[in-house]
């Protein structure tokens, strides 16, 4: 079943997670859509269209931040031995079925855990949710350069429907002269 009413902001939200979360990762735009359609039960075009019509503008800093992130995920992952996720993936196919036991599993898991803090160790203490502190502050600052702009743009609006009110209400006086004036005898 393909749905086909309208968006709304919960499904917005998915939306811009599941893509941030595709670049985060180095997948592509169209894996997230994808991904987003099969939980929305809408198609992937609708969910690259919403993205790209609507959404995408709102996230431009979460975009440059997941880009960062998934930038420093590569430096990460080119050092030896931390693909751990990778290795858990790989692992099913390598297997054929077989399974690790639980006890390598936890090795792997351990492992991968060291590899992790000695990457924050080295990398000066910069930990994720420093990142999204700065992410939420900047956040924060657009938020309130909008909030400042929509202001404007209502406080502009407002002037330009008066005085179009008062153009309107000219036009009909004129016309009202002008029709008193031509049925009076002269």
């Amino acid at each position: 079943m393909v749905r086909q009413d309208a968006w709304n902001s919960d499904e917005d939200l998915t939306l811009a997670e599941v893509v941030l979360r595709h670049i985060r990762e180095g997948s592509t735009q169209l894996a997230a859509f994808e991904e987003v359609g099969h939980k929305l039960s809408r198609t992937p075009a609708a969910c690259g269209f919403r993205w790209n019509s609507a959404i995408r503008k709102k996230y431009d800093t979460a975009i440059q931040l997941a880009k960062k992130q998934r930038k420093t995920m590569k430096v990460k992952n080119s050092e030896p031995g931390v693909r751990f996720a990778e290795a858990t993936e790989n692992r099913t196919e390598a297997d054929n079925g077989a399974s690790k036991s639980v006890v390598e599993a936890f090795d792997e898991v351990i492992t991968f855990l060291h590899e992790q803090k000695k990457c924050i160790e080295t990398n000066g203490g910069v930990s994720e949710p420093e990142e999204f502190m700065e992410a939420i502050e900047a956040l924060k600052q657009e938020n309130a350069v909008l909030s400042q702009e929509l202001a404007k743009m209502k406080d502009d609006y407002e002037l330009i429907k008066n005085d179009y009110q008062l153009m309107i209400n000219v036009v009909e006086r004129a016309a009202k002269r002008n029709r008193t004036t031509a049925s009076s005898p002269s």
